[in-house]
């Protein structure tokens, strides 16, 4: 697991890399320069692309990390598998845009009336999707190659500096119109699908040339039934992230859109180490249940479940007592504001969905893979239900809260057929000990707030920066306790090892 953590920490840089230009980006240019129905238009057309590229894969994604085992010989080049990874979602994107053709009345009448602005780039969705689709499929080849990096900074910086760059000309410079910044969008998703690719091809381990002889009727029967699994999983699975984005689009309209699309952005960042850390483990789940090694299986599913619990619930406690900071030093903040709000509760939805998700990748890469389908089926039925039941009632928060619900009744469920199938949980007593480390960082937060911050915002006068320095000295402080916490308590030996890297490093830095 030390070499899974190693690689997933280099992910993890790449990607928080990526967050800071989302944060200048999201905080300094988009609710600056743009107005809240512009970002919701921008979030619409993302979402409706990532939402049509994940039914046209027809299952690639998770195909690539399932079967490429069977096919994995360095020397062959893995017998072209490369190549059905990039023929088969040509022909799925192919009939998907068939498939929307029957549909495209009803999608035009159902934003029609709210988020008009949407309807006109509607057809921008359809360049947008191919290359995300095979951005992604790319991406999935590189991780079974254990190659996670350069695709993470790709799409992690490249996609979100080409998309900066969009904004600026278009709000700030002022050099393009709407029309351009769209065509910025399909252009940075382009370069970065075919950045991908010629990466792939660097490594020199992919071949377009198939081997029919790999295809033993048994294994041709096991990747049929589970590409057919994989397309109605979609429907469901892949629905649920963008849900509330197009039902408050259709519901409140664009600029409420926008408002959520900066809330959501900064609940995401919890999730963050959730992409890293499953992206390079999954394959090693994979082939463990593959040789029927399921004490490997939950021995990784349990470090991951407690490091994905530990960070993201530790990037949730910072969020939340910084909140308010947040949207104080946000351009435009007082229209943003009724996010926090939806923030605080994706945050603890995120929370979730990162401790509990390797549980599903355990169910999926096993022969009782099919038990998802009728939880995801489940979960956006549910999720379809609250929203209609709560968007009316409560506005965003209604979305945010049929997120959580939804999620929390998909993933328990989900562990429980793990157990009672597999034998296997997720779970163990250090995840008692993130917790409790995080309730003391809240009780020491409120202890904090009742002394210090209390009589800074008393003198502050309206200023921003001395309710800014307090904050960031609280973060520090508290930062510092909670790493003190962690090494001391040995919560988790991987994270000690690395603590105590960090800080030979720092004490030669100091001596030199």
């Amino acid at each position: 697991m030390g070499v899974v953590i190693k690689q997933s920490i280099k992910g993890t840089v790449v990607n928080y890399l990526g967050i800071a230009i989302g944060f200048v980006t999201t905080f300094f240019v988009i609710t600056a320069y743009l107005s809240q129905e512009e970002v919701g238009l921008t979030r619409m057309l993302v979402d409706a692309a990532i939402l049509f590229s994940s039914f046209a894969q027809l299952g690639t994604s998770s195909s690539i990390i399932r079967f490429f085992p069977f096919f994995k010989d360095n020397e062959k080049k893995h017998h072209g598998f490369f190549f059905w990874t990039v023929a088969v979602p040509l022909v799925g994107f192919i009939v998907f845009c068939g498939v929307e053709k029957l549909l495209h009345g009803t999608i035009i009448n159902t934003f029609s009336k709210k988020s008009e602005l949407f309807v006109q780039y509607y057809r921008y969705v359809f360049p947008l999707s191919l290359f995300m689709l095979y951005q992604t499929v790319f991406e999935a080849n590189a991780n079974v190659l254990m190659r996670i990096v350069v695709p993470k900074f790709v799409r992690e910086v490249g996609v979100r500096l080409g998309l900066l760059t969009g904004y600026l000309l278009y709000g700030y410079f002022h050099i393009i119109s709407l029309d351009g910044l769209v065509i910025i969008f399909c252009i940075t998703y382009f370069l970065a699908a075919l950045v991908d690719f010629i990466y792939l091809l660097t490594l020199g381990r992919i071949s377009f040339k198939p081997d029919f002889s790999v295809f033993t009727k048994p294994l041709l029967k096991d990747i049929l039934f589970y590409t057919i699994f994989l397309l109605l999983n979609a429907i469901t699975v892949n629905v649920m992230p963008l849900l509330n984005t197009f039902f408050v689009s259709a519901s409140m309209g664009l600029s409420f859109t926008g408002i959520y699309a900066i809330a959501n952005y900064v609940a995401t960042v919890v999730g963050i180490p959730n992409r890293s850390l499953n992206a390079i483990v999954q394959p090693g789940i994979s082939e463990a249940i593959k040789n029927n090694d399921m004490s490997r299986a939950e021995m990784l599913g349990k470090s991951v479940s407690l490091h994905l619990m530990l960070s993201s619930a530790l990037i949730f406690f910072f969020i939340w007592i910084n909140i308010d900071v947040l949207f104080e030093i946000l351009p435009n903040g007082d229209n943003y504001a009724p996010g926090k709000t939806v923030t605080v509760i994706l945050g603890v939805s995120n929370i979730i969905i990162s401790t509990l998700f390797v549980g599903s990748s355990i169910l999926n890469y096993s022969k009782h893979y099919y038990w998802s389908l009728l939880f995801t089926v489940l979960l956006t039925s549910s999720a379809i239900l609250l929203n209609v039941l709560l968007i009316p009632r409560f506005g965003m928060p209604g979305a945010a809260i049929s997120n959580l619900v939804s999620y929390a009744f998909f993933y328990t469920s989900m562990l429980a057929v793990v157990w009672v199938k597999l034998k296997i949980h997720i779970f163990s007593k250090a995840q008692l000990k993130v917790l409790a480390t995080v309730a003391a960082l809240f009780a020491l937060n409120y202890l904090w707030n009742s002394v210090v911050s209390k009589n800074i915002a008393a003198i502050s006068s309206g200023s921003l920066v001395p309710i800014v320095a307090d904050a960031v000295a609280k973060t520090l402080f508290l930062g510092a306790v909670a790493t003190m916490v962690i090494y001391k308590w040995n919560i988790s030996p991987d994270v000690s090892r690395l603590i105590e890297k960090v800080l030979r490093i720092k004490k030669k830095t100091g001596s030199a």
